[in-house]
């Protein structure tokens, strides 16, 4: 019997770790702005690039949250899983709702037009991986043994 708790020990939401990197990437351009459009670019075009990407990425992890309740599991990484989920965009992706977050953070960037909230976005990809994927992973593998090893093996952690 191991003395771990059956969870992640993910300390910090993945929802509030992008809020936060999108947020410092934002007060960052306060200080020096660093557009990603040309000064050209009008409202429309702004919308459009920035609205596209930032629904896709809302409607994966929307999609993900329905397969977790569908499941009967846990989408909250501090709480425990019941299951592994291997069908929709998770055949492609074990990680498909951070894809979204890093999506629609995107999105957002474009929509504020800083280069530094999409360094943001990019700090949040480096820090998920390292403090939260990692920690999921781990439990995972404990948990569901070869079963999980077996799925991690043959799909991406990414895209």
């Amino acid at each position: 019997m191991s003395d771990s708790p059956d969870h992640a020990q993910v300390r910090l939401a993945p929802p509030i770790l992008i809020a936060l990197c999108l947020l410092a990437g934002w007060c960052l351009d306060q200080g020096q702005v660093w557009p990603v459009l040309p000064a050209t670019a009008g409202v429309g075009l702004r919308v459009a690039l920035s609205g596209a990407p930032i629904l896709l990425g809302l409607g994966l992890i929307l999609y993900c949250a329905q397969l977790f309740k569908r499941a009967q599991t846990h989408i909250e990484p501090w709480r425990p899983t019941s299951s592994v989920i291997t069908s929709g965009p998770y055949r492609y992706s074990r990680n498909p709702i951070y894809v979204g977050f890093v999506v629609a953070g995107a999105g957002i960037a474009l929509a504020f037009d800083s280069y530094w909230m999409l360094l943001g976005v990019l700090v949040f990809v480096l820090l998920a991986n390292k403090h939260v994927i990692e920690r999921e992973e781990e439990y995972l593998a404990r948990k569901f043994g070869e079963a999980y090893s077996s799925y991690r093996r043959a799909t991406r952690r990414w895209l």
